[in-house]
C-alpha cells in the first residue's frame, strides 16, 4: 500500500511541511527530512524549485531562487535522495512544476521517484484533465498518488470529479486564492471556504494549505480537514534559525 494512503487512515490530524530542496544550502535537503520526521511531522513536502515559479508566494519564490543558485536541479535532487528510505519511514512528496518534468520525460521521472521512494506528486500546472487523458496511466504503473489542488473558485461539480480520482490518497484545498490569513487566525471567508466544503462529504479526505503559520491556524484549518500543510512559515523558520531550530518549529505548532 502507498505510504500516503498509510498514513491518511491515522486517527489523528496529519502535519506535513513543505521545504524547498537545497535551502538554504545546498546540501540540506536530507538533514532536513531527517530533522523533521524527528520531530513527528507525518508528511515531507520537498520542493523542487523553479525559474517561474508563478504558483508561489513570495517567500517560496525567494526560496526557489537561493536554491537554484546554489545549484539544485532534478537530477541533483534526485542524488541527494536516492537513499532516502534507508532513513525515512514518512510519506514523501514531490511539489514542483510540470515542465521540468516534461523536459525530464515524464515516464522516467515517475520510474526514477518511485524507485528512490516518493510517494506523489503535487504538479500545481498540470491541468486535471491533461494528467487524467495522458498520464494517470504513468503514475499508477509506478504506484504515484497524484495530488489535486482545488481553490475556493473551484466548481462543486469538478471538485467531486476531483474527489473521485482521489480516495486512495488526498485532496490540497487550497484556503484562498489571494489572502493567506489575518494576524489572529484565518479570516471568516476562509473559516467559511472550509465549513462549505465539508458540508459536500467528499470521500476523499482533504488537508490545507496556504496560510496556515501557527498552532491557531492549523486547528482552524483542520477542524472538519484531515490535516495541515506548512510551507512558507517553515521556511521563514529555516530562514532565521537553520536547521537546528525544526524541533522547535514543529512543537510550536502541535502545541
Amino acid at each position: 500500500m502507498n505510504r500516503i494512503t498509510s498514513k491518511l487512515k491515522e486517527s489523528k490530524k496529519l502535519l506535513s511541511i513543505y521545504f524547498t530542496a537545497g535551502f538554504p544550502k545546498l546540501e540540506d535537503t536530507v538533514e532536513i527530512i531527517k530533522r523533521l520526521q524527528d520531530a513527528g511531522v507525518d508528511m515531507v513536502e520537498i520542493g523542487l524549485p523553479y525559474s517561474d515559479p508563478l504558483a508561489d508566494g513570495p517567500t517560496i519564490q525567494q526560496s526557489s531562487t537561493k536554491a537554484l543558485k546554489n545549484g539544485m536541479s532534478t537530477r541533483k535532487l534526485f542524488e541527494q535522495i536516492k537513499d532516502i528510505r534507508d532513513h525515512i519511514d514518512i510519506p514523501l512528496i514531490i511539489m514542483g512544476y510540470f515542465n521540468p518534468m516534461l523536459q525530464y520525460g515524464v515516464r522516467q521521472f515517475c520510474h526514477d521517484v518511485s524507485e528512490i521512494g516518493i510517494d506523489g506528486l503535487i504538479m500545481p500546472d498540470l491541468p486535471y484533465d491533461y494528467w487524467l487523458e495522458y498520464h494517470k496511466k504513468d503514475y499508477d504503473d509506478f504506484n504515484l498518488k497524484h495530488i489535486q489542488l482545488i481553490t475556493p473558485q473551484t466548481s462543486e461539480e469538478r471538485i467531486k470529479n476531483i474527489d473521485q480520482q482521489s480516495k486512495d490518497a488526498f485532496i490540497y484545498m487550497v484556503s484562498s486564492s489571494s489572502t493567506t490569513g489575518s494576524q489572529s487566525g484565518f479570516a471568516e471567508e476562509q473559516l467559511n471556504y472550509f465549513d462549505k466544503i465539508a458540508s459536500y462529504n467528499l470521500d476523499s479526505p482533504q488537508i490545507v494549505g496556504f496560510g496556515i503559520k501557527d498552532n491557531i491556524t492549523f486547528h482552524q484549518a483542520t477542524k472538519h480537514a484531515k490535516g495541515a500543510i506548512i510551507g512558507s512559515a517553515f521556511i521563514k523558520a529555516l530562514e532565521n534559525k537553520g536547521v537546528n531550530g525544526i524541533e522547535d518549529f514543529v512543537k510550536s505548532i502541535r502545541a
